[in-house]
């Protein structure tokens, strides 16, 4: 890395289902919020990297043609263009403005995001996550497989695998509930048990409805400069420790080049990710999982360290994962916040800025110094782990 990197502002509008709102001005609103908390004038931005809105295309090629720097006025701005690596192009973005600062391009780069489901019908939704993203048009399409079906298939293997029971699975949606509960900013905030969830309806065995997303509006942004320059500009700014990646395994999971679909590679993406900041796990306050569904979170909790295969859903059972335990995981609630298309890998990411910050609000770990966020792609095709510490090491 030429620079260390500094996340300065951030911003987050509520997730939930907004049919009131426009695209545009929850998209505006949530960029101008975090050019306030940055403190900077929305002139020193050099650089926007958006992230692409799911299933509204219009929009999507709006922003691609520079509607941001139009509608904000952004005069100097040198540099717009889209991000889209699925739920972990925040991950992407956050590498995307690394080059720009690196080569000179940029100074100060925005990464905004929103996405604004209410006003998209349930077909487009639905043909979205049933064949644009990791289904082969010869095989999979015709048969209509949906997400939930390909994590469902992940599901069974692993609880096969490790033993992990129904309740496990179900201990991961009860403790993100229990934080989403704490959250303002969170679509679903009823206390959830895991007998609701296990009661709930079947949707693709083993996955009750409880445990499957919701799709929501939301919207979320962070600004990115270099360390030396939010040093001089920011009083509040959060590092870049480190970033890992376990390597992109594939496009459909039927395809994943090892043919295990039970493993990742965020054990090679944490151990990179340690190695450049120079720390270990034992040194992490709080984790920021993005992984969608509960069998997911789980492969991602063991392959970090957090436990050993198979016993990762024993955590959250003993409720050292919810809020006052000694791990605690996505405090934001992740998925329990909503689904707000690529926001979910984005919204654990300002998280994770906002616990080092201590604006955590009644979610915040206490003494919260550095902060591990992982990012994952379409069906699971990709693994990442970013750590934010409050300094540089």
């Amino acid at each position: 890395m030429k620079n260390n990197l500094a996340i300065i502002g951030i911003g987050e509008h509520p997730t939930g289902w907004f049919p009131e709102k426009s695209f545009m001005e929850m998209y505006v609103e949530v960029i101008k919020q975090t050019i306030l908390d940055a403190g900077i004038d929305k002139n020193d931005i050099e650089a926007v990297v958006f992230l692409a809105p799911l299933s509204q295309p219009l929009y999507s090629a709006h922003l691609t043609f520079s509607r941001t720097i139009e509608e904000l006025g952004l005069r100097k701005c040198k540099a717009n263009f889209q991000v889209f690596g699925g739920g972990s192009s925040a991950g992407m973005a956050l590498k995307a403005a690394r080059g720009l600062i690196d080569s000179g391009a940029a100074e100060v780069v925005l990464v905004p995001q929103a996405q604004h489901y209410s006003e998209v019908t349930a077909e487009e939704r639905l043909r979205f996550f049933s064949q644009d993203s990791g289904q082969y048009e010869e095989w999979e399409i015709p048969y209509g497989i949906t997400y939930n079906s390909v994590i469902a298939l992940i599901a069974q293997r692993y609880m096969y695998e490790t033993g992990t029971p129904p309740e496990g699975l179900a201990a991961v949606a009860t403790s993100l509930r229990k934080w989403a509960q704490l959250n303002p900013n969170a679509r679903f905030r009823k206390p959830m048990t895991i007998e609701d969830i296990l009661n709930s309806k079947m949707v693709s065995t083993p996955l009750h409805s409880l445990e499957c997303n919701v799709l929501s509006d939301g919207a979320t942004a962070f600004i990115v400069t270099s360390a030396k320059k939010a040093k001089k500009i920011s009083k509040k700014p959060v590092y870049i420790l480190g970033e890992g990646h376990g390597g992109v395994t594939h496009f459909s999971i039927v395809q994943k080049f090892d043919r295990d679909i039970t493993r990742f590679g965020f054990d090679r993406a944490a151990q990179a990710a340690f190695k450049e900041a120079g720390i270990t796990l034992k040194d992490v306050d709080v984790a920021e999982i993005y992984g969608s569904y509960p069998a997911i979170d789980l492969i991602h909790f063991e392959e970090l360290g957090f436990a050993k295969r198979g016993e990762g859903y024993k955590y959250f059972l003993e409720g050292r994962t919810w809020p006052g335990g000694d791990i605690p995981i996505s405090t934001n609630g992740e998925i329990q916040q909503g689904h707000s298309g690529l926001g979910v890998g984005m919204a654990v990411l300002v998280e994770g800025v906002r616990q080092i910050r201590g604006e955590a609000g009644e979610r915040q770990v206490k003494d919260c110094k550095i902060a591990l966020v992982t990012e994952v792609g379409g069906q699971i095709m990709d693994s990442h782990v970013i750590l934010l510490g409050k300094e540089l090491r």
